[in-house]
């Protein structure tokens, strides 16, 4: 599903998500146009800082995410973990703790927040000759299916 680049709607699709679909995880994906060939595993999502406005010219309420919400929710998924054990060839894979203070970052807290953690987040740098469509798919799928395994060691 491709979420706006509006607070507000990212929001109603992710709570969409989550009321009904009910998944075991949601993994995001957004694209870090400042990198080249590089992979980002965020691992937790900010609630506060969000000043800059979206698509529309707006910005969300008291420029966070969930008004009394936590101040940062960490993913379930064990990012550094899943950093150390993971290789695609071709393209390096970093480990961040901030996604940014815009949509991503925005879409990724309240993932976190009606998941109750059970949300990962990747950054992903756009296509190019040597970051094709085909090698950045089977580059996600790799991390994506490491991620549910995490989850079903978790469940166990």
């Amino acid at each position: 599903m491709q979420l706006p680049v509006v607070y507000q709607k990212a929001k109603e699709q992710v709570c969409k998500i989550w009321t009904t679909l009910q998944p075991l995880l949601t993994v995001h994906v957004g694209l870090a146009s400042s990198t080249t060939a590089l992979i980002i595993l965020e691992q937790c999502g900010k609630n506060k800082g969000y000043q800059e406005r979206d698509a529309c010219g707006f910005h969300p309420e008291g420029a966070c995410c969930v008004l009394d919400g936590p101040e940062k929710i960490e993913s379930t998924i064990n990012m550094k973990t899943l950093w150390k054990s993971i290789s695609v060839e071709g393209i390096d894979i970093i480990l961040s703790r901030d996604a940014g203070r815009y949509i991503c970052d925005y879409t990724y807290y309240t993932s976190l927040y009606y998941g109750n953690g059970r949300a990962a987040f990747i950054h992903v740098p756009p296509l190019s000759e040597s970051v094709t469509a085909e090698f950045l798919g089977k580059a996600l799928q790799t991390i994506i299916l490491a991620m549910l395994e995490q989850c079903e060691e978790q469940r166990e």
